[in-house]
């Protein structure tokens, strides 16, 4: 894949590194958030608006840290890979069942993806770290946090029953 010039003085081993894995968390993000908006549309229950309103705050925060992770690959030179084609192709979630209706069915779902999401993005943060950018490891880190707050939420609907 073709580097631009940058002034950018992080070494050209590290921007490799680096722009790796923000593609690859990149690919995983976008794709957590259709499979956010997707359990959106389609949850059925009891507590239905709640959980939609929740998953709609998940998606705001999904989109702000896709951006950012985008817009660091093309900071360093690289160029952001975001295209239905790439993220089916590179995303590392399991595909998200379509028929399914009920919140715990959706939520069950989510969970598993939620989870294996924050889990690659804090592998992502040492390799970053290893890689010497720190400022990749950072953003890592918020979305991190974003994601891991967001699998207690989900959690949470059903660690005790009603």
């Amino acid at each position: 894949m073709k580097m631009h010039q940058t002034k950018n003085d992080t070494p050209s081993n590290t921007k490799q590194v680096s722009i790796e894995l923000l593609n690859a968390r990149l690919a995983d993000a976008i794709d957590l958030a259709l499979i956010t908006k997707q359990a959106h549309w389609n949850l059925k229950g009891p507590r239905f608006i709640a959980i939609h309103e929740l998953l709609d705050q998940f998606r705001t925060a999904i989109d702000e840290h896709v951006d950012i992770i985008a817009e660091r690959a093309v900071q360093l030179g690289g160029t952001a890979l975001g295209t239905k084609e790439t993220v089916s192709e590179k995303s590392k979630l399991t595909a998200y069942p379509t028929g399914i209706y009920k919140i715990e069915d959706h939520l069950a779902a989510l969970i598993d993806r939620y989870a294996d999401t924050a889990n690659a993005v804090r592998k992502s943060i040492d390799e970053a770290d290893e890689a010497g950018d720190a400022d990749t490891a950072d953003i890592f880190t918020a979305f991190s946090r974003v994601l891991d707050k967001n699998l207690w939420f989900l959690e949470a609907h059903v660690q005790e029953a009603a």
